[in-house]
């Protein structure tokens, strides 16, 4: 069992949600924890056991980095907005500096998140005595549908 936390800047909030359904029999056996209301959302919206922390830019983001000084978190999945600015940058960018320096596994967005978590899976597979072949690769290079969000990055180039 890891531990694991879940975060999403406001705008990711759904995704994440939607993400953490997709993957909620892969996600159950771990430790979860999630920052305010991204934590409070993944409980009402899923049946995933998540422990919350307070708010991202209330201490929550602080709480994660002292878990990954202290090493008692295994992975950062954090659905990061890249477009919007954020009042608390300064606390998201410690959080990452921290998840770097202790080379804790993290995710920044739907890919690789998916490929920690199949990650996870396999190797629990294997550590319970049988292994798994994963029927499609871990990351695809082609995405399987399209992202709405790519328009509004366009859109953003071209200013």
């Amino acid at each position: 069992m890891k531990t694991i936390a879940l975060v999403a800047h406001d705008e990711k909030k759904d995704a994440l949600v939607a993400w953490a359904k997709a993957h909620e029999a892969d996600l159950a056996p771990h430790r979860l924890f999630a920052t305010g209301t991204t934590g409070g959302r993944l409980q009402n919206e899923t049946g995933l056991s998540v422990t919350p922390l307070k708010s991202g830019p209330l201490g929550g983001d602080a709480q994660l980095g002292a878990m990954i000084a202290e090493e008692d978190l295994d992975a950062l999945i954090f659905f990061i907005d890249p477009l919007s600015a954020m009042p608390h940058d300064v606390d998201v960018k410690s959080l990452i500096r921290l998840a770097i320096l202790y080379d804790t596994l993290m995710a920044v967005n739907e890919a690789t998140a998916t490929g920690i978590i199949q990650s996870l899976v396999e190797r629990r597979a294997v550590s319970n005595g049988f292994v798994t072949v994963l029927r499609k690769p871990v990351i695809s290079l082609s995405p399987t549908r399209p992202n709405p969000r790519h328009a509004r990055l366009g859109a953003v180039r071209d200013k």
